[in-house]
């Protein structure tokens, strides 16, 4: 393991998606930084595995874009379903933007095409590094770490970035709040290899009285392998094993055919909405899922936090370039109402997904069905999904 620098302009803690790509916008700008994070190289899993257009629009603008939709699955619609009935289908083949759909590819692959286009930009991770302290006074930032054998350490930084989760160690130490709740339901995620039937161009979620569930296709030379992300109202195993996923696609599509072969990683977990009182508290800035966390529904968490690890990047290199420091207000300013609309806007769907009444169902997809008829509305749907209302 290389030597941990003393000095730092800026310290990323944590190396997902939205640390990498705050640490490839400082490094392209020449600034000195330093990106630690707690886990060892290859323990990431697939977890995140949609990239919508407006992420794509941001990561083309540092030559990865391209290698993305090569190495993903290209996939320009999605529909809404109850059951075995469609209620609304979108495309976004014809939305304003070069990339018109989205690309799936799980979270490790996009992490790995990241960390090698900031290796070329000639910056590093530091694993097994976990941020254990951050304090601040008016001049500069002190980041207690624990390297792998676990000694101490310390970074004395212009600014810091905690992109280090939900559960982040920068947003308590920064004493920020972390306002919102959990939903009542578990969430079980899986990769799986499964006979589906719908087509591999579109993501799929389906309404069902059990809850939600979202299906999309996965980059595969088998076309066989797919996500599968859906509540379950009793507690499922830990890692649920190919019967409990096969229940939980029985019941979202009972007699559609679809059977389960392998269950390839899965998972299960809370999710929580919450939003971070702040982005900012003086030299310490929040991005990603310490910023903000939702629903899966929509795929647009790792998204969100990639868009915020851009902004800030840039930011932060100008500012640390000579312009003036009040520009650092611009990041909360403009990016946590961004992320605030994501959190509605999940919520919203998780809960209508969830409704259990015969009722509210059929007044639910009463309204689903009526605004896919306008196609005004179901462009400025699709524009969501997309995240192009992020630029």
């Amino acid at each position: 393991m290389s030597t941990i620098p003393a000095t730092a302009s800026v310290v990323v803690a944590g190396a997902g998606p939205t640390g990498l790509t705050a640490a490839i916008a400082l490094a392209d700008a020449g600034v000195e930084v330093v990106l630690l994070d707690r886990l060892a190289e290859g323990e990431n899993t697939s977890r995140a595995c949609v990239i919508h257009a407006r992420t794509l629009e941001v990561l083309s603008a540092y030559d990865v874009a391209a290698e993305l939709c090569e190495r993903g699955l290209v996939v320009p619609g999605f529909s809404f379903r109850d059951g075995n009935r469609v209620l609304a289908r979108l495309s976004f083949d014809r939305l304003p933007t070069p990339f018109p759909f989205t690309v799936m590819l799980g979270q490790n692959d996009t992490e790995a095409v990241l960390l090698r286009r900031l290796e070329r930009a000639g910056g590093r991770v530091h694993r097994h590094c976990e941020v254990t302290g951050v304090t601040q006074d008016d001049r500069a930032v002190t980041v207690e770490y624990r390297d792998a054998d676990g000694t101490p350490g310390t970074i004395r930084a212009d600014y810091v970035i905690g992109a280090d989760g939900m559960h982040s160690h920068t947003r308590e130490a920064a004493g920020i709040g972390f306002t919102g709740d959990s939903y009542a339901e578990s969430f079980v995620l899986a990769d799986v290899r499964m006979s589906w039937p719908d087509p591999r161009t579109e993501a799929t979620l389906t309404l069902a009285p059990q809850g939600l569930a979202v299906v999309a296709p996965l980059p595969d030379e088998h076309g066989d392998r797919y996500r599968v992300v859906a509540t379950v109202t009793a507690t499922p195993p830990e890692h649920p094993d190919r019967d409990s996923v096969q229940d939980i696609i029985d019941d979202c599509r009972p007699g559609s055919g679809a059977t389960v072969t392998e269950v390839m990683w899965s998972s299960r977990f809370r999710v929580h909405h919450r939003l971070a009182d702040h982005y900012r508290a003086g030299r310490i800035f929040l991005a990603g899922d310490a910023a903000h966390v939702h629903s899966p529904a929509g795929g647009q968490g790792m998204n969100t936090g990639i868009q915020d690890g851009a902004a800030l990047g840039a930011l932060l290199a100008r500012v640390l370039r000579g312009e003036s420091a009040t520009l650092l207000d611009e990041y909360e300013r403009t990016r946590r109402p961004i992320a605030l609309g994501v959190v509605a806007f999940t919520d919203r769907m998780t809960r209508l997904a969830t409704i259990r009444s015969t009722t509210g169902r059929a007044l639910r997809n009463t309204a689903i069905r009526t605004a896919a008829r306008v196609p005004a509305l179901r462009r400025a749907q699709a524009f969501r999904l997309a995240e192009l209302n992020a630029r």
